[in-house]
């Protein structure tokens, strides 16, 4: 008898099986004459070598499926068990879609300044996306990073941002420094988590492909082959973002996003992002994109809160 064992590359395989192994028994049903075991990430078949041959060319399509939109479920089993090599054609991404999310949600620009940033993105090697909350600047920026990492233009992702924020200070809150830091890095975790499936996040976070550090944290590094972001850049300073920007390193997309409206820092301290997007402006290469409250994509009430306190920004 005849063995062929594949492995899951970069799929998590609770999510692949499906509960209770249903994905599995489902495979299983369009191959009676095969045996059929599956362990973790490791799948072993057993038959006639034929049977064999054109079940492994069916579960690789059906695997790149699972790659590209994170999700498989009945239907789609069939589909691309029972169809032919066309229909690989015809499951390429639309070219508006970013990524596809986990349970296969779609992940696209919303608005035509979020189209024009990720044109921007994809032209230019350094760019710094600037408006107000909700506006999708860093949803955006970790679509674009994610998408750059399955189609492996780049190695790894790193998102960063300032660590102390709102006159806080790490030594006074409670834990240790992951601990500590952990609560800053939360909105780059829930970004990614609405991209890649927990298990395989974990994985690529436990193994440096995906890395949240503070800005602090990349002192002295050169960031190669990496999708970077340094998110809520209002907030660093001049010599913070200097040192950033001058962490690229060959072949690495830089992404800076912030709202100039939103500054932390002390009084009579110059916002790092401020002063780069002058000195930067015209500089072959960095792209500047301006987001504003039409590209809010949040709850209908924030743009309304926006609105109401562009009145009182500059009167504390």
């Amino acid at each position: 008898m005849n063995e062929r064992i594949i492995e899951l590359i970069d799929i998590a395989p609770k999510e692949f099986w499906g509960a209770q192994d249903t994905h599995l028994e489902t495979i299983k049903k369009y191959y009676p004459k095969l045996k059929i075991v599956a362990r973790g990430t490791t799948l072993k078949a057993f038959g006639e070598k034929d049977i064999l041959d054109e079940f492994e060319r069916r579960f690789q399509r059906l695997m790149l499926h699972f790659t590209r939109y994170n999700n498989i479920d009945d239907n789609v089993i069939e589909r691309v068990i029972l169809g032919d090599a066309q229909d690989d054609r015809k499951m390429s991404p639309n070219d508006k879609i970013l990524v596809h999310g986990v349970g296969g949600k779609i992940v696209k620009a919303m608005t035509p300044n979020q189209q024009l940033l990720v044109d921007t993105i994809n032209k230019n090697d350094m760019v710094f996306a600037v408006g107000p909350a909700g506006t999708g600047k860093t949803y955006t920026g970790v679509a674009m990073a994610v998408k750059a990492l399955k189609e492996k233009q780049v190695k790894r992702i790193i998102l960063t941002r300032p660590a102390v924020e709102a006159g806080e200070n790490l030594g006074f809150l409670p834990g240790d420094m992951k601990e500590k830091l952990d609560p800053y890095m939360q909105p780059l975790y829930d970004a990614l988590r609405d991209m890649i499936p927990n298990e395989k996040l974990e994985d690529h976070i436990a193994k440096g492909i995906i890395q949240i550090a503070p800005l602090a944290f990349m002192r002295g590094r050169t960031l190669d082959n990496a999708f970077v972001i340094l998110d809520e850049a209002q907030n660093t300073t001049h010599s913070q973002m200097k040192m950033f920007l001058t962490r690229m390193g060959k072949n690495a997309k830089f992404m800076v996003t912030g709202d100039p409206g939103q500054v932390d820092l002390p009084r009579r301290t110059i916002s790092g992002l401020k002063e780069a997007l002058l000195v930067l402006k015209d500089i072959e290469g960095i792209g500047i994109i301006y987001l504003d409250d039409k590209d809010i994509v949040r709850h209908r009430l924030v743009k309304k809160v926006i609105d109401a306190y562009k009145y009182t920004e500059n009167t504390d």
